[in-house]
């Protein structure tokens, strides 16, 4: 099921989505000083061309320490990334995520670009992971 809905994503707006990640990992990178935005927005943009079967998690969860992107450090990198890149990716995933709930069939796509809209907003110091790979409760 997972690649079924995979396929069906890319169609559902998923490659649009994936392609402005990967855009505005490389507008990033070329700037030199947004070089760990650039890398959060390729890890992003894998997933947002096939997120069906996987989950954004913070990475502290999963390795158990505290890092430069987890602290405080990375909430100010969040700021600046949500006032530079993230206001503007979150909107096309709201866009594609609206018209994905006028069908009925794209509603479970919607879901997926609300939930991508979500991380967009803040994408530092999280990771990608299999569902269910990680405990919820730290252990």
């Amino acid at each position: 099921m997972r690649t079924l809905g995979n396929i069906f994503w890319l169609i559902f707006g998923g490659f649009l989505m994936g392609l402005g990640w990967w855009l505005a990992g490389l507008l990033c990178a070329i700037t030199i000083i947004g070089l760990p935005w650039a890398k959060a927005c390729f890890v992003i943009g894998q997933f947002a061309f096939l997120p069906f079967g996987r989950e954004a998690v913070n990475r502290a969860v999963v390795t158990g320490v505290e890092d430069i992107g987890t602290g405080a450090l990375g909430t100010v990198g969040n700021v600046i990334w949500f006032l530079v890149a993230g206001i503007w990716l979150a909107v096309g995933h709201l866009v594609a995520a609206v018209c994905c709930f006028v069908t009925i069939i794209g509603i479970p796509f919607g879901v997926q670009h609300l939930k991508l809209a979500g991380l967009t907003l803040a994408p530092v110091g999280k990771t990608i992971v299999l569902k269910g790979s990680v405990s919820r409760n730290g252990s």
